[in-house]
């Protein structure tokens, strides 16, 4: 894929030299802290050590108040709570976390994820039944439930109370719910707007916490949850969700419970210490497979377990599953591709492909596979019961929910976020969506959304690269969006004639590069990026733009640079 390079804002100089002399760090740190709006030293010193007591007060979210009011009320009458969530890892963390600290201080409460098959994404009514045939009064919904008025009139008809904590964003009518927290809600002053549904969750606990005068571990005990909900919903590493990530991490890597410790050993990663791209990358695709495979409840019991023995079974089946989702996916990616070219669709604005046999638990994956290749906002769609089910993603600045707002009309019901949606679609309404999407992306995309962009954020000589600059640098993580690990490029660099293509399919490099003015040498590793030898093979300086990293190997550290694009020096132009 070809990239775009551009750079970065650059910060006012004058803020970046007090940041300097108030620091006492490299000019190039005191620049991507700027770049982040931090202007003095308080602030770094905030940024660089969040601290749990920087955490808002739950108090401050709307309807708050009536949610715990209406808890209290539960317990007070001895009625069952039903925590229910959605089956993604937002949702099934969600679940675990409030569910656990529920039942440390009542009994009866009981948990649910819907059947992503059988009942669809979101509030169901056959959750409601089940709620109603055990003699259930209050549900609190997690990650979803902001746009289930029909759903939560059902469940008032039955005598069923709702409580929605949700943070998608909500239509122009609210559920008539006993409490709706949702920091996205126009009403609500709450200073931070872009927790997680986990996160949520953690808010309510935190206010029932203060309300019952519990020690504060009683609810920062699942801020590991809580990190890898955060991670993997791709919400903003920013404000309060940094502080949470950040402290959810430590746990992970310090005190994992039985769940993520059986998952990491998993993944290879015992001993090690995760960053939240492994996080991403580890934890999250194994939670979601069991939603995807099989069924969500199954990564709550993995989850919600203090028994590592017990577990032991949980783990390995949704390990296999995470193994069959990675071959869905390849497949699915594999006959879309051919799809798209045999129907000519290379040059349109958008891409919306649908076969009725795709496994629905993929198909956002695949959305996702799809920009890859061609990048474009893109929705894919299977056969699901009587209506086709979509996945919608988007490319870097094109807001997808807003473009599937103007296809409500086509569409049975949809909702999400910016960058990614999910829908339903009659059948035969199929390609009057798919002309209507595309008109109205080619009329709202711009020339920036088309070609996918590295957006450099300082330039970095190899010699002012060193551990002291490194151990600065990893302090301004977890990364995330709004706070994404930083992109440095460097200029004028040799091949020393050792890198070559790498992996089992050959499709990665290994490079080995040299400064042609100062001849310092550094080992490089760019993921998919072999076709790009032939530059480094030119004998001509080339450019190179890259994350700074860090590789162990039989226990010795050294710096390496994790490139994402190589440019021949000469055709670059500021």
């Amino acid at each position: 894929m070809n990239y775009r390079w551009t750079k970065s804002l650059s910060p006012d100089t004058e803020l970046v030299n007090e940041l300097k002399n108030g620091l006492g760090i490299h000019p190039t740190l005191c620049r991507l802290l700027a770049q982040r709006e931090i202007q003095n030293f308080d602030q770094a010193k905030a940024f660089f050590r969040p601290k749990l007591e920087n955490l808002h007060d739950p108090y401050l979210m709307k309807d708050m108040e009536k949610a715990v009011s209406r808890i209290e009320a539960a317990i007070e009458k001895n009625e069952n709570i039903l925590v229910y969530g959605d089956y993604d890892v937002d949702g099934t963390t969600a679940v675990s976390l409030l569910s656990s600290f529920l039942l440390k201080q009542y009994s009866n409460v009981d948990s649910y994820i819907p059947d992503r098959y059988k009942e669809g994404y979101g509030v169901s009514t056959q959750g409601i039944d089940y709620a109603s045939d055990n003699d259930i009064r209050l549900i609190i919904a997690l990650d979803c439930g902001i746009k289930a008025i029909d759903k939560v009139a059902y469940a008032k008809s039955l005598g069923i109370d709702f409580i929605i904590c949700d943070h998608h964003r909500p239509g122009n009518s609210l559920p008539d719910a006993v409490a709706i927290l949702d920091p996205k809600r126009n009403d609500c002053t709450y200073p931070y707007d872009e927790l997680s549904g986990c996160g949520v969750g953690f808010k309510l606990s935190q206010a029932l916490a203060i309300k019952w005068d519990l020690a504060e571990e009683e609810y920062l005990e699942y801020l590991d949850l809580l990190a890898v909900s955060i991670g993997s919903d791709i919400v903003p590493i920013t404000g309060e969700n940094r502080i949470l990530a950040y402290w959810g991490l430590d746990r992970i890597n310090k005190n994992p419970r039985p769940g993520f410790e059986l998952l990491i050993d998993l993944a290879g990663k015992k001993d090690q210490e995760l960053s939240i791209m492994d996080v991403v990358f580890l934890l999250g695709p194994r939670i979601n497979a069991a939603g995807r495979i099989s069924h969500g409840k199954l990564a709550v019991s993995l989850l919600s377990g203090d028994n590592r023995a017990d577990l032991e079974e949980v783990a390995q089946k949704i390990n296999l599953q995470n193994d069959q989702r990675k071959v869905l996916d390849k497949n699915i990616s594999e006959e879309a591709l051919a799809l798209i070219k045999t129907d000519k669709e290379e040059n349109k604005f958008s891409t919306v492909v649908y076969d009725p046999t795709w496994h629905k638990g993929v198909i956002g994956i695949v959305a996702s596979r799809l920009i890859e290749n061609y990048y474009r906002p893109t929705v894919v769609f299977t056969k699901s019961k009587d209506v086709l089910a979509g996945s919608a993603r988007s490319v870097k600045g094109f807001d997808v929910y807003n473009a599937l707002d103007a296809c409500s009309d086509i569409l049975e019901q949809f909702g999400g976020h910016m960058y990614a949606a999910g829908m339903t679609l009659l059948e035969e309404n199929y390609e009057a969506f798919k002309a209507k999407f595309e008109k109205v992306v080619s009329q709202n995309i711009k020339e920036e959304h088309k070609i996918p962009l590295i957006e450099v954020d300082a330039e970095l000589p190899f010699e002012e690269i060193n551990f002291k600059f490194f151990r600065v640098l990893k302090q301004f993580g977890p990364f995330g969006p709004k706070n994404m690990a930083p992109i440095f490029k460097t200029d004028n660099l040799l091949n020393t004639g050792n890198s070559r293509a790498v992996g089992a399919d050959k499709s990665h490099l290994r490079l080995e590069l040299k400064d042609s003015k100062t001849g310092l040498n550094f080992i490089g590793i760019g993921f998919g990026l072999a076709n790009k030898l032939k530059i480094l093979d030119s004998g001509k300086p080339f450019s190179i733009v890259y994350h700074l990293d860090e590789n162990h190997f039989r226990g010795k550290t050294s710096l390496q640079l994790r490139v994402l694009d190589i440019k021949l020096t000469e055709m670059l132009t500021d």
